[in-house]
């Protein structure tokens, strides 16, 4: 295999390349995200394939070539795993291409266009049987889960990145209102959750397999949990701001699929609230996670996203007058 020199590439990783697709191709580096883990392209004479590296005492990736078995056989365009070794973190993977909703919205492509797929996939992804033979499947999206992302909030962006601290009394405000959010969304229907259903976990058409145009990547860490977590993710994005008409058209048509294909029958008033409020604790959590990644892993860039990310808050926190509370900590102890 033939790479620039610059990349850093042990020669077990290349020894393995070499051992499955053979000496003949090129390697080049495509990106790292906001894990561990780093993503090659491999080119030989006709094909080109991804290797990902995910160092094992960083990353298990099992969960990953478990939840892309079962969405494969679903039918859901995941890519498929042509060798995996999990002992060593290496794995090599279709290649979708580069093409995110995010670059093929920021090339001209139609959003309308780009997110009636979406949909039409997110339903489907959501509607596979849950049957158990999915390591989803056993990890519910519960209450113990949703502390922990929380307190991300609290931890990484107000005490860590806006290096306030936070009263005791404070503290017990916040934990009393979250409280409250909890409970709200662990009371409605659950289904399979990819996590984190947004402009740059969909690839749009490229190398996508035969007969369908969107790609799904970076399901690792799917739960079961609330049904309109990913439709939130999807248009509470935190990386493309959308206004309320287009987010409204887009939530209609999931809400008309999911109440045919997952039997979701709410009022409109309560499918606003359910997907207000799960929007709201995953923007929470997304800001959180931005901050570790400046503090912890230096990975500074993400600290771009915050702004727009907190405009959603911001609109969720002024339509809840029960959220009051919680919309003054959060300008008492936030810019």
């Amino acid at each position: 295999m033939r790479f620039d020199n610059a990349i850093q590439i042990d020669s077990n990783a290349v020894a393995f390349i070499n051992d499955v697709l053979g000496s003949d191709g090129d390697i080049s580096l495509v990106s790292g995200d906001a894990s561990f883990r780093r993503y090659f392209r491999v080119k030989t004479s006709d094909e080109q394939f991804i290797f990902m590296d995910a160092p094992p005492a960083k990353e298990d990736s099992a969960p990953f070539v478990d939840i892309a078995t079962f969405l494969g056989k679903q039918g859901i365009a995941v890519p498929k795993i042509i060798k995996a070794r999990l002992d060593l973190g290496y794995l090599i993977i279709d290649d979708f291409g580069d093409t995110t909703f995010l670059k093929a919205l920021q090339s001209g492509v139609a959003a309308p266009t780009l997110y009636q797929e979406a949909i039409e996939v997110l339903l489907a992804m959501q509607s596979t049987p849950k049957d158990g033979t999915c390591i989803a499947h056993t990890r519910p999206y519960d209450k113990a889960l949703l502390t922990r992302e929380f307190a991300l909030f609290t931890d990484w962006y107000i005490e860590g990145i806006c290096k306030k601290s936070i009263s005791e009394k404070d503290k017990k405000s916040f934990e009393a209102i979250f409280e409250q959010i909890m409970d709200y969304l662990l009371a409605m229907p659950t289904c399979f959750v990819h996590r984190d259903y947004h402009s740059r976990n969909l690839m749009w058409q490229g190398s996508i397999q035969k007969g369908k145009r969107v790609g799904v990547i970076d399901f690792q860490d799917a739960v079961m949990g609330p049904i309109t977590y990913d439709l939130a993710s999807l248009m509470r994005d935190c990386y493309v701001a959308w206004e309320r008409p287009f987010r409204e058209q887009v939530c209609t048509q999931w809400l008309n699929g999911a109440r045919e294909k997952l039997d979701y029958q709410p009022s409109k008033k309560q499918f606003k609230k359910d997907f207000d409020w799960m929007a709201l604790q995953r923007n929470l959590k997304a800001i959180g996670i931005f901050g570790r990644l400046s503090l912890r892993d230096g990975k500074h860039g993400y600290l771009e996203d915050i702004p727009r990310t907190f405009t959603y808050v911001k609109e969720t926190l002024a339509d809840y007058p029960e959220l009051s509370g919680l919309s003054k900590l959060i300008g008492k102890y936030t810019p």
